[in-house]
């Protein structure tokens, strides 16, 4: 089938002049040019008036979590709490709809103590006055920290080991992997609605950016129902690596139902806004606050040798400097400096990194995934933490782009919706939530941004021959875009509705 789509406003990103006509076959691209050419070159082809809408090449995901996506859609929401009691008004409210019954889970996520009234995380005693009769969890939306009440403690068998039922990092997220599953058919659902939700968002290509054993049943299932829309990109945790790679041995050279392995991820320390990041000088306010470190500098070599041995990318979560230095400096110890290229080492978050480190993260050939939109959500929040000369700096995009290294920007889905627009106007404006310019000196056009989050991306994974542009040969993976982001006002980039989005040549979304 040949589907000629006309009338357009073309970015093919392969060079900066605008096609009107882009060809495509099945699920390829044939031609890109001008209306007359083409139609003369396929006159049997379907048309499609694109009507002077834009055409972007597919928003490529370069980090997120598809799962913890899809279960958050069976939680109830506190992303818009703003105080202790709003968080119980809302719970109590979840647990009417559901009809929860007595010793059920209560689960909440996405609740930001920085943005609560009280500006701290709510208490297991708040928790077990409120709901005395189930097992409760509040997850932080950063994904690092989170609140189980007594009897919450007492079913994970973590009563103790909490600070008035807080818990953080390593600990937080073994008692998460702890709480029972949905049903599979709820699950088999909620994998739809958010497949559906990030191509409503232009993405084509998304991350299961930390795959762990509990898992491999749910991918198993989604792959023999050939349930995934969209392609997916998954990364096990080192521990596990083998336990997927085993089951799913076709997927480590590529996609299998949508689906391929990526490599290995690991973790080196926390989050800035919950003040785990770790970070070489201690945030404001305190003198021994340095942030978290999750590995040792043992095992963070020890995973760059496996990684490089088995020609497999790591994804690195490194959010302070001091995170970005231990990586660093292990990278400098790998004998064959250009086998580490060859598997385009990812920096995750990459929020702290320094300029100062910029010519030792190109010289040993890592990307930096930065996470920008923190800017606008927690920029007010990063000057409180590192002072406003720090917060400046945080995802240095404009010194990385001068020092010739390739970047790519994510949202960490679901700490945030999957808004790839949004993460554009984040990079092209640097406005935290109060209005404050946070970095003027780290701000870029809207060209480069889109970039990061196609041609960037698609170099990332590994699949530049095949995605990321639009050109004859590609993958018709695009969006279709009410506006030119790179002709309206910077400050309206992130209100361009999205009209449709393709994958390999199908619409997978189309704005009713």
């Amino acid at each position: 089938m040949r589907t000629l789509f006309y009338n357009g406003n073309i970015l093919t990103l392969e060079d900066e002049v605008p096609q009107q006509a882009m060809l495509v076959e099945n699920d390829t691209i044939r031609a890109v040019g001008k209306n007359e050419e083409l139609e003369t070159a396929a006159p049997d082809a379907e048309k499609v008036d694109l009507k002077g809408a834009t055409v972007l090449p597919g928003f490529i995901d370069a980090h997120s979590h598809l799962s913890s996506y899809a279960n958050s859609l069976l939680q109830a929401s506190l992303t818009q709490t703003d105080s202790f009691q709003s968080v119980v008004e809302l719970l109590r409210a979840f647990a009417k709809d559901n009809a929860l019954k007595p010793g059920q889970w209560l689960i909440g996520n996405g609740y930001d103590h920085n943005k609560l009234r009280e500006k701290e995380h709510p208490t297991k005693q708040l928790l077990d006055e409120a709901f005395p009769d189930n097992p409760v969890v509040l997850l932080h939306q950063s994904g690092h920290f989170g609140v189980f009440n007594t009897a919450g403690l007492e079913i994970a068998e973590l009563t103790g080991k909490d600070r008035d039922g807080y818990l953080e990092e390593t600990v937080f997220v073994d008692a998460v992997k702890k709480l029972p599953m949905p049903a599979p058919e709820q699950l088999m659902s909620a994998y739809k609605q958010a497949l559906a939700h990030y191509a409503s968002f232009g993405i084509t290509t998304i991350q299961e950016g930390l795959m762990v054993e509990q898992m491999l049943p749910l991918y198993q299932m989604l792959l023999a129902q050939n349930a995934l829309t969209l392609d997916v990109v998954g990364y096990p945790q080192l521990d596990d690596e083998k336990l997927f790679y085993d089951a799913f041995p076709d997927s480590a050279a590529g996609y299998v139902n949508g689906f391929r392995l990526g490599g290995y991820k690991t973790i080196l320390d926390g989050s800035p806004q919950g003040r785990t990041a770790w970070m070489k000088t201690p945030y404001v306010g305190s003198d021994d606050c340095f942030g978290v470190s999750s590995m040792t500098d043992e095992q963070v070599l020890a995973a760059l040798r496996k990684a490089v041995a088995d020609g497999r990318q790591l994804l690195a979560h490194c959010n302070g400097d001091a995170a970005v230095e231990q990586l660093l400096s292990a990278a400098e110890k790998i004998a064959d400096k250009q086998a580490l290229a060859a598997i385009r080492p990812v920096i995750i978050h990459a929020q702290l990194l320094e300029t100062a480190q910029l010519p030792r993260v190109k010289e040993l050939g890592f990307l930096p995934s930065f996470f920008v939109a923190h800017c606008y959500y927690w920029g007010d929040v990063h000057i409180q933490n590192f002072g406003m000369a720090r917060a400046e700096t945080i995802s240095p995009a404009k010194s990385a782009l001068e020092q010739g290294i390739r970047f790519t920007f994510h949202q960490d889905t679901p700490v945030l919706e999957p808004d790839m627009l949004r993460t554009v106007w984040c990079a092209v404006n640097r406005k935290t939530k109060d209005g404050v310019l946070l970095g003027e000196a780290e701000r870029i056009s809207a060209l480069d941004a889109l970039k990061a989050v196609t041609i960037n991306a698609a170099y990332q994974y590994g699949e530049e021959a095949s995605k990321g542009t639009l050109a004859p040969g590609k993958k018709a993976d695009f969006v279709v875009l009410e506006q030119d982001p790179l002709q309206v006002p910077s400050e309206e980039i992130a209100d361009i509705p999205i009209l449709q989005t393709y994958k390999s040549g199908k619409c997978i979304f189309k704005k009713i």
